[in-house]
């Protein structure tokens, strides 16, 4: 047994800790607005239910670690107190994943994430349409814990409509456990999926990800590709060079007898199987040969 005094360990390593031991935690998928009116969207893992009568839901905007520094989200909330709380399923997680990166302020990550923003009835955030469940919610208090980094602030969250997803629904009415499909965070890349068990995603890369509109719109528009696949491609920093692309289609028959078939459906499959064996530069590689068609 190795025993740690809170006292003595660096907030990092604490931070790591607490994350890989506590969970699965579910994920708000947090929308606000700016006080110019400018769309955010961002997930958080400290997060739960915590009472039905009033609906209270609460998540916690930790101040970063590294810097002291605050979230947009929870810069928002403190100027405008609404707050649209977004259920992830698997069908959205890579898409999720890519809205985490920091991008500027005033960056819209439903954009750059490839989400549909829909406009919500009781309060001024959009909802995200790809998610199965959406709350709209007033922030009633924000209860900060203190005032370092890895400090975290209490968003309390009074829901005052859901929206729910048909395709989620049982029988009677209620949410489908199988149907919904959700999603939950573990320790450092790792989540947990409920109908199946652990599977882990790459963290968005320290700098910035091109972003899903900044794909062409032969591989956004694909037929074959999924969300879950967009939001993978959309994570790199910059594309493979044409030299790059030429190199490796010179070295790779199977990729050559792709092209030849002037098929491309066949390589958007075969960029889709590189993407499930976490191969992006091989995949966008393949998605870019398609020009030779």
């Amino acid at each position: 047994m190795v025993s740690l005094l809170v006292s003595e360990v660096s907030t990092a390593k604490l931070h790591g800790i607490l994350l890989g031991s506590v969970g699965p935690r579910p994920i708000a998928f947090a929308s606000t607005l700016d006080k110019q009116g400018r769309p955010n969207l961002s997930p958080f893992s400290f997060f739960n239910v915590f009472s039905a009568n009033p609906p209270i839901l609460i998540f916690s905007p930790a101040r970063r670690v590294r810097n002291n520094t605050t979230k947009h989200t929870l810069e928002n909330i403190l100027d405008t107190m609404e707050v649209v709380i977004n259920v992830v399923n698997y069908a959205m997680v890579q898409q999720v994943s890519l809205a985490s990166t920091e991008y500027e302020e005033g960056v819209n990550e439903f954009i750059k994430a490839g989400f549909t923003m829909l406009e919500s009835d009781m309060v001024k955030p959009f909802r995200v349409k790809e998610a199965p469940v959406q709350f709209e919610c007033k922030v009633t208090k924000v209860e900060p814990l203190g005032k370092e980094g890895g400090a975290g602030n209490l968003v309390f969250c009074e829901v005052i409509k859901v929206h729910l997803d048909e395709e989620i629904l049982d029988e009677n009415g209620n949410v489908d456990q199988y149907k919904i499909d959700q999603v939950a965070r573990m320790g450092g890349g790792w989540y947990s999926r409920a109908n199946l068990g652990l599977f882990e995603v790459p963290k968005p890369i320290s700098t910035l990800g091109i972003g899903i509109d900044q794909l062409p719109s032969h591989i956004r528009l694909s037929a074959v590709l999924t969300g879950n696949d967009l939001g993978k491609l959309g994570n790199i920093e910059q594309l493979p060079s044409k030299e790059e692309v030429r190199n490796y289609i010179n070295k790779n028959r199977e990729l050559r007898t792709l092209i030849s078939l002037g098929d491309p459906g066949q390589l958007h499959k075969k960029a889709q199987d590189l993407l499930s064996s976490n191969d992006l530069l091989a995949a966008w590689i393949v998605l870019l040969a398609e020009s030779e068609i």
